[in-house]
């Protein structure tokens, strides 16, 4: 499977799943519930801290707010024309700390390791119907999905850039929504064909 997984022997890669998600969902919800920039921006150097902790460079850290650029600028630039300066600030780096902290998460864990520990835990739904085998299933192709939708998405970008058309949303977005469609369905098919029953 593909995941961001990054190896080490750090205390965090050491770490069971269980506590790091636990771990994730409280200080996102913390994060939300805070509402002071200078505790936000404490929040996100403590975020920082943890990288280096777990023996990932500051360059990693970086490298996963890279793709959110220009939707950070445009948070940014929203928030400063409607509400101001400060807040735009904090709501900027308040969602740079929440996709940094879920980010540790996975590159110090498996992604086979955190889709065992979901749907163990996804059991006590049971009684009303949830297959947590089920639902293990589905994040696990979701976890594969999202890579490969990226290299879909560059992929046709370069082919429309040499024809001309890179600044079309139409002519990039209806072939990656035609691959994406048929690699779904390619998905479908060979679990169908394995007689896969969860």
């Amino acid at each position: 499977m593909l995941d961001l997984y990054s190896p080490g022997t750090s205390v965090l890669h050491r770490l069971p799943p269980a506590p790091k998600l636990l771990a994730l969902m409280i200080g996102a919800t913390v994060m939300f519930l805070n509402e002071n920039l200078l505790l936000t921006a404490a929040a996100a150097m403590a975020v920082l801290a943890l990288y280096l902790l777990a023996q990932l460079s500051l360059k990693q850290a970086l490298a996963q707010l890279r793709p959110l650029v220009w939707i950070f600028a445009i948070f940014f630039v929203l928030q400063w024309v409607f509400s101001g300066l400060e807040l735009a600030a904090y709501v900027v780096l308040r969602l740079a700390a929440l996709i940094l902290l879920a980010s540790l998460v996975t590159l110090t864990t498996r992604s086979s390791d955190m889709i065992d520990t979901l749907t163990r835990a996804l059991r006590i739904l049971k009684p009303i119907g949830a297959n947590p085998a089920k639902i293990g299933l589905a994040i696990s192709l979701a976890l594969r999905f999202i890579p490969v939708l990226a290299q879909i998405t560059a992929d046709v970008r370069e082919a429309q850039k040499a024809r001309g058309l890179e600044r079309s949303v139409i002519a990039v977005a209806m072939p990656v929504a035609i691959r994406t469609l048929k690699m779904a369905d390619d998905i479908s098919d060979a679990i169908e064909s394995r007689g896969y029953r969860p």
